[in-house]
């Protein structure tokens, strides 16, 4: 197989400078379609996984097992461009079978304050630590009241990175919710017939 890199692709650029690169070449629609594609498993052509996923990409155009890195590539794609195109499929990966997809997912829905509160607070019991911590980060971003709970459970979480993550989240999220409102001294709530 002859391999290649496609014009102004080195394949040690950094993510963001290849992406920005093929947003160049092929306009940012393009990229959101091509990105949307591999997400959900499809081919979309040897020049753009390498445009995407780098050096390592060309391991998988020489034979090795594609694994679910493809569909991490096209999540990662949405950190740097983005048209709402691409909700339908970062919502798809978030139920993903491979558990870097659902993070890159949830780092997605964080970046553009997608509001699926619920969709992410569905991966604060993922098996996957790095997950649920994802999970927290993304809720403190996009959270509201009714996920307080869901980062009150994850601060009792068994691996400290997830704990650490939830705690920064909660403040966060608290930080942007309106504060209750706060009863005088010695009023009390009326009893409920």
């Amino acid at each position: 197989m002859t391999t290649h890199t496609p014009k102004n692709q080195p394949n040690d650029d950094t993510p963001s400078e290849r992406i920005e690169k093929v947003v160049a070449e092929l306009g940012e629609d393009e990229v959101v379609a091509r990105a949307t594609a591999l997400i959900a498993g499809l081919n979309a052509g040897e020049e753009f996984l390498l445009a995407v996923g780098g050096r390592h990409a060309q391991g998988i155009l020489d034979g090795a097992p594609p694994l679910y890195w493809p569909e991490v590539w096209g999540a990662r794609t949405f950190l740097y461009v983005w048209n709402d195109s691409a909700i339908p499929a970062v919502l798809a990966g978030l139920g993903n079978q491979a558990w870097r997809v659902r993070e890159m997912s949830a780092k997605v829905v964080a970046r553009r304050e997608l509001a699926y509160p619920a969709e992410v607070a569905a991966l604060a019991e993922d098996e996957v630590a790095r997950v649920r911590a994802q999970a927290a980060r993304a809720l403190g971003e996009i959270g509201t009241a009714d996920e307080i709970d869901v980062l009150r459970a994850l601060l009792k979480d068994p691996e400290i990175e997830v704990r650490r993550e939830a705690g920064g989240a909660l403040k966060k999220l608290r930080a942007k919710l309106p504060a209750e409102p706060q009863k005088p001294a010695g009023e009390e709530a009326p009893a409920e017939s």
